[in-house]
């Protein structure tokens, strides 16, 4: 459906109903607020939440728009005088609203907020021609970027936090399992912090030379894990980190296994609620070793738009459907091959891809 097909002051949604599923719909544009502003959407990325959502596995408000992945171009800004923003930024979105009265907002770890809103997930999320949200939730995107780079803006900033949540120290080793376009920013961003050596675990040739690319020493699939090369590239040590970046508790026990002593796994992950793995708290206490959480991204989407034009984040695998075409773009994001985007202007976006 083109916008000249739609009629004035209406956007074009991807909303999820449980009862019904996905559903595209034509719906008035919100108003706009003197705090906030309205965004043209040029490309929302798919992410492992928004398969979960639609599974059933993760909690979500019934008919939502999904998408939190979002780059778009900002329209038009509320009457308030002051913004860093101008009408033609491009503009990235930190997709999380808190409630700033809780015990967490009030000691500065609002993504622990209890009473946490995020958007695509309980407030209206990307998958439409037009948001409104307000424009402290909106980062500029520096000039010449791509808007699918501008889109990872989000995900990146979640594996920053993962990575403040490991404190690297430069030249230790990191063992990362899993090299979806999450796990390849992790590798990009465990180079940029002088990991070395960085060694990946992924059962997909094509995703090990991704690793390869993105900065990673070594990949291996992961039935090498217990082998002669990945032993030799930890001294027969064990590595400082090991991080779980799909979300199994198999893995994640397996991990701990080659963690070195005084070694820290990180669980990032989204592990099915279920999921569970055996521990032993001897085993723990003997080589004091930490295991570690990290949940999206407080305080690290500036630095993650900073970062947009540093990393090799173009050779992360890219495919891109119109929003007309959501059946299609969810079927080829569950073969996992590269990294999906959704967008709801694509001559648009096609546009702004190819200027300088």
């Amino acid at each position: 459906m083109k916008d000249r097909n739609r009629k004035r002051g209406t956007r074009l949604s991807l909303r999820h109903r449980r009862a019904d599923g996905l559903a595209l719909g034509e719906e008035p544009v919100p108003e706009l607020e003197p705090h906030e502003a309205r965004v043209r959407v040029l490309a929302v990325g798919l992410c492992g939440t928004d398969a979960h959502i639609l599974a059933g596995q993760f909690p979500s408000e019934d008919g939502i728009v999904l998408g939190h992945e979002v780059c778009g171009v900002v329209t038009e800004l509320g009457s308030e005088e002051r913004s860093p923003l101008s009408v033609g930024d491009l503009v990235a979105l930190e997709p999380h609203r808190y409630c700033a009265e809780c015990s967490f907002c009030r000691i500065g770890k609002e993504h622990l907020c209890v009473e946490k809103r995020g958007y695509g997930v309980r407030l209206d999320g990307g998958m439409t021609t037009d948001m409104v949200v307000p424009r402290r939730v909106l980062y500029r995107v520096p000039d010449g970027i791509d808007p699918l780079i501008g889109a990872m803006a989000e995900p990146l900033a979640c594996c920053l936090h993962a990575m403040d949540r490991l404190s690297p120290v430069s030249g230790e080793s990191i063992l990362v399992a899993g090299c979806g376009p999450a796990g390849a920013m992790l590798v990009a961003l465990a180079r940029s912090h002088g990991l070395a050596p960085i060694v990946v675990l992924e059962p997909s040739e094509e995703r090990r030379r991704l690793a390869l690319d993105m900065g990673a020493d070594a990949a291996f699939h992961p039935d090498e894990l217990h082998g002669e090369a990945v032993a030799g590239l930890a001294d027969g040590e064990g590595f400082r980190y090991v991080v779980d970046a799909v979300g199994r508790g198999s893995i994640a026990r397996d991990l701990l296994g080659v963690a070195k002593k005084g070694g820290t796994l990180l669980i990032f992950g989204v592990a099915d609620r279920e999921d569970r793995f055996a521990l032993s708290p001897r085993d723990v206490f003997e080589r004091e070793l930490t295991i570690v959480g990290s949940v999206i991204n407080p305080y690290t989407h500036g630095r993650s738009v900073a970062l947009l034009e540093r990393l090799p984040l173009e050779r992360i695998p890219a495919r891109v459907f119109p929003l007309e075409a959501y059946e299609q773009a969810f079927a080829a994001q569950r073969e996992g091959r590269e990294k999906i985007y959704i967008s709801p202007h694509p001559e648009a976006l096609a546009e702004s891809r190819s200027r300088p």
